[in-house]
């Protein structure tokens, strides 16, 4: 089973490929051999001149295309279902070792929601808690504890805290491996943040090996 997945978008070549596949032919087709084909004995020098041109021009602009298209493509790691649930049944264990009753939710490299574990007699506020830390940490890249100090009331970063959908309170871990970030897990139901970071941590060391593999 592999903990993480390659995914790709690539838009359509079909332009650029198609502008090359008729600039190779005009590379074929010099202007002394479409003279000769079609009968055009009489084409001046500017005539040929012209005709090299947009020839070569042609062949820049078909380069020039795939070189573009090439660069569009960019490819992402995600967690794998499978992957997420581990994670979050570890941090579900870790905080019901310490005797806390807590929600746990696993999010991707984009924010959505992959897996949402709630224990028997977690808060049902801990649910949307739980999802808002994870979003929270992947989408500022940063782990909720530390945007909790950095967002205090009369810093610079306090406005994050009136963000729709923003929890900055500790609970919030950041998912990463091999330098890329591939989602987050947030913790809601323990006594404080300290307590929701220790369980969130305990979901990503569950995962560690497989991420590194």
């Amino acid at each position: 089973m592999l903990p993480a997945v390659s995914v790709a978008v690539q838009p359509t070549v079909l332009a650029p490929t198609l502008l090359l596949s008729i600039a190779l032919q005009l590379e074929l087709a010099t202007p002394e051999r479409l003279s000769v084909a079609f009968g055009l004995r009489n084409m001046t020098h500017k005539d040929v001149a012209l005709a090299e041109m947009q020839r070569v021009l042609l062949l820049w602009l078909a380069c020039a295309s795939l070189a573009a298209a090439a660069e569009a493509t960019h490819t992402v790691k995600v967690l794998t279902p499978e992957t997420a649930l581990k994670a979050a049944q570890a941090a579900l264990k870790a905080c019901r070792d310490s005797g806390f009753q807590a929600t746990v939710a696993v999010v991707d490299r984009m924010g959505v929601t992959q897996v949402l574990l709630r224990d028997r007699y977690a808060g049902p506020h801990t649910v949307d808690m739980a999802r808002a830390k994870a979003y929270t940490a992947v989408s500022f890249r940063t782990d909720t504890s530390e945007l909790a100090a950095a967002s205090q009331p009369g810093k610079p970063a306090s406005g994050i805290r009136h963000l729709p959908g923003v929890a900055a309170v500790g609970g919030g871990l950041m998912i990463q491996a091999g330098g890329s970030l591939l989602g987050a897990i947030g913790v809601s139901g323990a006594p404080g943040g300290k307590e929701d970071d220790a369980c969130a941590a305990a979901g990503i060391k569950a995962i560690r090996d497989d991420l590194e593999l």
